[in-house]
This record gives C-alpha cells, structure tokens and sequence, in this order.
C-alpha cells in the first residue's frame, strides 16, 4: 500500500512519519525523509508506533456509567446537563480541560464553543503543566508567543546551550541534530541539577542548585556587561530597558555571589560565562527544568534578557528557544486552548473580544481570563465547577496533588471524559465516557517547536463508534442550540476558519498570520506540506509590543529556603526516554517498556547510605502532599540531597510510582504552571518478605494486589514484578487462569513456581521466593509466544543455556547492555561508531549515545583492571 505521510504522536519536535497500513490494521512506521523537522529520523517511540495500534483497551462506543450507550443518547445527556448547569450556576460554573494531544481542529472547536458561546474562558489546557511559563516569559518580552528559533539555527550555533532539557531523552532527533553541529565544533554546554546523559556528553556540565537559574543568568548578563559583550546599538533600536534594570542586576550576581547559590566550583563557572560572552552564534534551548518551577516565568525572562541585551535573536545560529514536550502544545496556544489567552494571540481586551465574537457571530464572549489548570480543579473540589468535560489527557495522574484532584472528580455532579483508552484513572471518574479518534485515525493539523504546521492523516478506518474530538464537540455545540456556528462537516472547513481568523483585522499588528490558507479546497488540505508561519521572527528588529520594540524585565532570584528537617530531600520529576505522560499510548509498546520496566526513585550513594537504601531495593518516598513506593537507583548522577522520579505510571500500571500524588500544587504567581521540580521530600527502605514475578499471557487479566507491582507490557502478553509482606502467597494463585498446572517449592527458602499449561502454550507462570533466586525473565518471557511448551518451563531455563541480553540500552534496534559489553570485549570496539557498525546500536535516533559512551569507558575499564 502506498504510505500515508503524517506527523508523529508524541513530542514537539513534530517528526514527519511514513505510515504503510496492512490489512490486519496495523501498519509500517518509518520517519519520513522529506518532512525538515527530522529528516527521515526518529526516536526510539516514534520508530515503535506500530506496536501501539492495536484495539486491545480502546474505548470503542459511548459509556454512561458502567453501561453503553449510543451517540444520540450520550450526546444528549452531555448537552442537557451543561446546558442546564449553565442556566442555574451561570457560565463560570462549567469547565474544559484539554490537551497538547489534540488537533488544531480539535482545539479550535472546543475553544469557539466555551468562549465564543457558553461565554466562558474556562478552558485549559495540559500544555499549562508544560509550557505556560515560556508562552508568559515571551508576552513579556516580546508582546507576543512567539518562539524566535527554528532547527536551522541549530546547525549555524559555534555555542548550544541546554538548560533543564534532557535532550537526548525527551527530544532525541533534535538531540541527534545538535550533537552533529557539536561534531562538527560546536560547544555544548548543560545546566542542569542531574548529570543525564545529556550531561554526559557535554563539553561543560553546571549541576547546579534547583530553582537557582535566575542567579545564575543575571551573573552571566552582569558579566557580558562588564567585559564588554552586550550589543549597545540593539538595545538602543530595538529594546526598552525598564529604569534601574543595571542597577538592580549587580546585587549580587558577581561570580562568587553566584557561585555559591548555585552551588558550582567558580571556575566551572567562569568558563561558562567566558564561553558565551566570546560566541555570538549561541542558542539557549531550555525546557521543563526552566517552566516547571514556581519562578518558571522569571527564569524564562532570564534567559530572554541575556539573548535581548547580547543582540543575540532574529539572527542565524542565535536564538533563545523553549522546545515544547507535547506534538499541538504550540496549535493549541495559536487557537486560544489557554484559560489566559482568547483566540488567535489575541488576549481579553475590548478591541480583541470584539473583533473575536464579531468574527464568530457569538452571543457572547468571554469578558475575562479563565481558571488555570491548578485553580481550575481547586474549582471543581470547592463546588464552583459543576461540570467538566476532560479531553485526551489524565489528569487525576498528570495533576500535581493528583489525589486532591481525583477527590474533586470524585465530587463533582457531572465529568464527561473523552479519550480513545476505556480504563484511565481519570475514566474511572466519569459519569459519560465518549469514544476519540485515535493517532492513526485523525485528520487535522498539529504545529510543533518551531511554529512549523503539518498535517496530521488518517490511515487506519475509524474502529467501532469510535469519532474527531471536533465531531464530538460539534456535536454537543448544535444540541445546546448553535447549529449554524458549528455546522463542519470536515476537518478542512475548522482549518480554513482559523486562517481567516488569524488574518482577520489583522494589520500586522500579530505576527501569527496563516495569511493564504483560508482561500484553498479540500484538496488543497489533503495535500498541504509543512509549512512554518512567522518566518525569521524578529529579523528586522521589529517585536510585537505596540511601540515595536522588545521589553528587558527585571528579575530577581529568590532566597534558598531552608530545608525542614521533616523533609530533607528535593524531590526533581521528569520523563524517561522511552515512555511519555501516563503510558496509554507508549505502554501498549512491548520494546519501549525494556528500557525502564519499573519506577525508579534516583539517589545519591551519601544519601542511601543515610537512609539505608540498597540499589534495587524498595523504597517509599514521602512528601506533604502523599507517598508511593519505588524501586531504589543509586547513583552518583544525582546531587547529595535530591531525588528523581519519573512521571508516568498510573494505578493501571504498577500499585507504585505514582508520582503525581507526591507533588503540590504550588505555582507560578505569572503563568499558573506548576512547580514539579522541587518537592520537599524524604525516603526510607521498605523490605518485603518476598518477591518475585508473574507472567500472564492474557493481557486483561486482573492486576495483583500486593505491595510492588508493576505491569511491563510483553510480546504474548503482561508481566508483573511482584513484592510483598504475606507470610503465605497462595492469593495470588487466584491470578492464575485454568490449566494444567506445574508446581515445585522449596519451603527452606520460601520458594513458590507455578505455570500454567493450555493447549501446548504457556498460559502463566508465577514465580515467588523469600530467600533464593529468581531465574532471568527473558526465556520465561519468550515461551508465551511458542507454541510448543512443555513441563520443563518450570525451571526457568532451557535445555541450552539463553545468553542473557541485560537491560535494554538501544530501544529502535533492541540491544542490551550485556550484548554491547561482549562485542566491546570481543571484538575490541574501540568507539561509539564502531559499536553502531557492529549491533546497530545508536544508529537511529541516537539518544542511547551517551550510555553508549558510558558502557563502553566502563567496560575498558573493567577490561583494563583485569589485565
């Protein structure tokens, strides 16, 4: 079949993908080579799409409560109980949260419909936990949300600076494209509290104090300063300078003042600000570790100040540029998806709401910002919100204080929920659940990093009932009694309204224009290429700001709190490189899950020593806001005095690492974005009585209920790590399906294997032990797929010895650790290249090139140690 070009599902990098659907309904994913975004190159998830495309655990027809329901019936319900919410409690009483997962299309539709005539901005969106303080930062500086960077720049920079970005990990093909430039002489320089992977690879590393950024780049702007490297005749032409900014920056940003804030040796510092002060071509790409922070706004606006007052923006290889984490974060601030923003970067002025409502024929319109994601869900927990229709994300996961978030859903008359997963935390909440169109099955447009639109294509049949979020939302508009407005038939005919939009009684006064869109057909649609609005921002020097020109805004850095000694830790949060947000999408992957299989609570050696944490062990870490257990890391990556967790299991996929529950919700005074990355935290060791694992090949089967368990999605089937304190375990064997059972125990030790046998395949198997050994998982794992398995499964090996790959480090082409240790030791691979020759490792996406690195130094150097 002939492949369909579309967009990938994941960050906002906005990968172009080659889709060749097959006949069973899944399909043939490749990066597409024409798409300038990446070029033919993707990541580890973006490579594995395919295996997230099957129907197992889709919502596939309407849900009221526990039972189905039809669309007419379910639309119904939805339009009468807002309607009604709305004539008693008025328009402030009813709320949309939605997300970066969304189409253009989508967007636009469900924003239209709450400002433009429910009369509320009570939308907002999952891109607030995300982005909302680079999107305040750049309306500060520059009047309007405009990012002043695209890829190319990256490949002009003499200097790349990421700060609070994982790159390699969170955005591995624009990683891939940075590393190149490096090769080519460019410096990289990583700030950042943890030593990443990214950090591994740079040529400075800054581990600096959390949340201390604002110091650390007002030093660096007194610094240019004093040695000269500001661009006077910028500033004089192009930027207003507030009264007092040079006065207020000199307390204390001299180098040593700095240096002790943020806690790094002052000639690791100097370095840096020689560095930058010497290299004109210098991008500044920063991302969660700059917005999720309580001073996330002020530390974007450091940043902005250094590139503004440097001349260092609108020129090539110069730019500051906040990369986005979802794949329509920046469509949905175009369209106005944000509570703080109207419709096309226009805000609530009387002019802007105005010209919006006289472009929509609206009733009404929204007269004032709307509730933030934060307050919004307060809102729902305090009665104020009434009814909330959830779109494509999980908040009760994804939430800071998510149990303070479920106990609002919980309590509120009427959720509906929207998704194209039946069984979410956030699902379980709703009394109407409503069937989305899925990746493969939508049609519309997504913009990514660098304000580039793509289109996003259907190449899978809808499934079931399943339909558009903009159908579904269309549908709810015309039965609350706007038909007219909302009488799209297609996803091209929203397009071409938000063009017309963007461009109407627009003199140039908003840089978003989509100028030339609105007047094309339906085909015209079908085959628009990606296309990036806006140009070379800020080339001519000119901002958005009535007066044209840029804005310095003076920042402070504020004091270090003192750490209470109830909780001594700083709980960090953040993303692994082969899941993203909740796993309904990337869990369904079985290679994706081999790189993390369980959540891992990171540690310093001094502090598990501290706190009698073993690497491998279990631990339980607590925060004022909840606890949840994790498997222990110890590593010297992590600062003494913090920890890392990941952001991504759910109640569905592990009884711990829920680490939504642990943070609060505390917030940017500017943005309302949450500060995830500093929670004041402690840990202590839990040790079960037992341990052990169960395979299941029936991936529906009901989880265990034990303290540790955590699903890994498997080829055949499910896996669960298992611990726990019961002196006896026999209730697990109520997990097991019927069969031919297959028993051998060792009491001594507290030793239990159970498989289970139907029709020559293995169906289970459970393996528990106190005090022995537990046999390797990947053979166990492998016989759900044979189809001739006998009773010797139950030794956990086979007849011939299995050669055991370690933990997976090349997700895209599935090589393990030990694989790559062999072949460095063998073969003697003496670099990162010669071990891409050799196992194809680090030949895709390139985001496993520093653990790549790092392997191979250690095993040279256990190679070394042993002669």
């Amino acid at each position: 079949m002939t492949p369909v070009r579309t967009t990938c599902a994941y960050c906002g990098v906005g990968c172009g993908v080659l889709a060749t659907p097959s006949p069973d309904g899944i399909a043939a994913i490749a990066g597409d080579p024409d798409h300038p975004a990446n070029r033919g190159s993707l990541c580890s998830k973006g490579t594995h799409l395919g295996e997230t495309l099957g129907l197992a655990g889709r919502l596939l027809h309407p849900m009221i409560g526990a039972r189905r329901a039809g669309w007419d019936k379910a639309l119904d319900l939805v339009a009468r109980r807002f309607r009604e919410t709305i004539a008693q409690h008025g328009p402030d009483s009813v709320a949309f949260y939605v997300s970066g997962q969304l189409l253009t299309e989508d967007y636009y539709v469900a924003n239209k419909l709450m400002k433009g005539f429910i009369g509320s901005a009570n939308i907002d969106t999952n891109s607030r936990l995300c982005m909302s303080s680079a999107v305040t930062g750049q309306l500060r500086a520059f009047g309007e949300d405009v990012v002043p960077a695209s890829y190319d720049d990256l490949d002009a920079a003499d200097l790349i600076v990421l700060v609070g970005s994982n790159t390699a990990w969170c955005h591995p093909i624009v990683y891939q494209r940075l590393r190149a430039r490096c090769d080519a002489g460019a410096k990289l320089v990583v700030i950042d509290p943890r030593r990443t992977e990214t950090a591994e690879a740079a040529d400075l590393h800054l581990a600096i104090r959390p949340g201390s950024d604002v110091a650390l780049m007002n030093g660096l702007l007194a610094w240019c300063r004093d040695v000269g490297a500001l661009d006077p005749a910028f500033l004089a032409a192009h930027v207003e300078t507030p009264a007092g900014f040079w006065d207020q920056l000199g307390d204390g940003s001299d180098l040593w003042t700095v240096a002790r804030h943020c806690d790094v040796p002052a000639a690791t510092l100097r370095r840096f600000y020689e560095l930058f002060a010497a290299t004109q071509r210098t991008v500044t790409l920063f991302s969660q570790g700059i917005n999720q922070s309580v001073t996330g706004t002020d530390q974007v606006n450091a940043i902005l100040n250094l590139h503004l007052a440097t001349g260092r923006i609108g020129r090539r290889g110069a730019a500051p540029f906040s990369i986005t984490g979802q794949p329509n974060a920046m469509g949905g601030r175009e369209v106005g998806g944000l509570a703080s923003t109207l419709a096309a970067h226009m805000g609530f002025g009387p002019e802007d709401r105005a010209r919006v409502q006289r472009f929509w024929g609206s009733p009404t319109i929204a007269s004032k910002p709307g509730l933030k994601a934060v307050d919004l869900f307060r809102a729902v927990g305090n009665g104020q919100v009434k009814a909330i229709w959830i779109m494509a994300t999980n908040p009760a996961v994804s939430m800071p204080d998510a149990g303070a978030v479920r106990e609002a859903l919980a309590a509120c008359p009427f959720v509906v929920v929207s998704d194209v997963v039946a069984d979410t935390d956030t699902a379980a909440l709703a009394h109407v659940r409503l069937p989305a169109a899925a990746w493969g099955e939508k049609d519309g447009t997504v913009t990514n990093s660098e304000r580039r639109v793509s289109r996003q294509r259907a190449f899978l049949p809808l499934p079931g009932e399943a339909r558009p979020d903009w159908w579904i939302v269309k549908e709810v508009a015309r039965r609350m009694g706007w038909r007219t407005a909302f009488s799209y038939d297609r996803a091209a005919e929203i397009w071409r309204e938000h063009c017309r939009l963007s461009t109407y009684e627009n003199d140039g006064a908003r840089l978003f224009r989509l100028d030339g869109h609105a007047a094309g057909g339906n085909a015209a649609y079908d085959a628009m290429a990606p296309f990036r609005w806006g140009g070379d921002a800020f080339a001519d020097g000119r901002f958005a700001h009535p007066d044209g020109r840029a804005r310095l805004v003076s920042v402070r850095q504020r004091a270090t709190a003192d750490v209470p000694a109830r909780w001594p830790l700083t709980l960090n949060t953040g993303r692994y490189r082969d899941q993203w947000h909740s796993m309904t999408r990337t869990g369904r992957a079985p290679t994706l899950a081999r790189h993390r299989i369980e959540p891992l609570v990171e540690v310093h050696p001094e502090d598990a020593a501290r706190l009698g944490l073993s690497d491998g062990g279990l631990a339980r870490v607590e925060t004022p806001r909840g606890a949840s257990l994790y498997r222990v890391a110890v590593t010297d990556a992590q600062r003494p005095g913090e920890l890392f967790a990941p952001i991504h299991w759910t109640d569905h996929t592990a009884s711990g690492g829920r680490t939504g529950l642990l943070t609060r919700a505390l917030v940017d005074p500017h943005s309302g974005q949450p500060g995830f990355k500093s929670t004041p935290a402690t840990a202590s060791a839990v040790v079960p009585r037992w341990h052990g694992f169960l395979l299941l090949a029936d991936p529906r089967a009901t989880p265990p209920d034990c303290l540790w368990a955590t699903r890994v999605s498997v080829r055949g089937g499910q896996y669960w790590e298992l611990a726990g304190d019961e002196a006896e375990q026999s209730f697990l064997d109520r997990l097991l399906p019927p069969g031919q059972r297959v028993e051998m125990a060792d009491p001594a030790k507290g030793t239990r294997r159970i498989a289970v046998l139907a029709g020559g395949r293995l169906a289970a198997a459970l393996f528990v032990t106190e005090t022995g050994q537990l046999p390797a998982r990947d053979w166990l794992i492998a016989q759900l797929e044979h189809d001739a398995v006998d009773a010797s499964v139950i030794a956990g090996r086979g007849r011939t010895p299995s050669v055991d790959r370690g933990t997976i480090v090349c997700a895209c082409r599935d090589v393990g650790a030990a694989t790559i240790a062999t072949a460095i030791r063998d073969q003697g691979l003496a670099d990162v290249a010669a071990i891409g020759a050799a196992l194809g490792a680090g030949t895709q996406c390139g985001s496993c090139r520093p653990a790549l690195a790092r392997l191979l130094a250690e095993t040279r150097e256990t190679i070394h140690a042993h002669g």
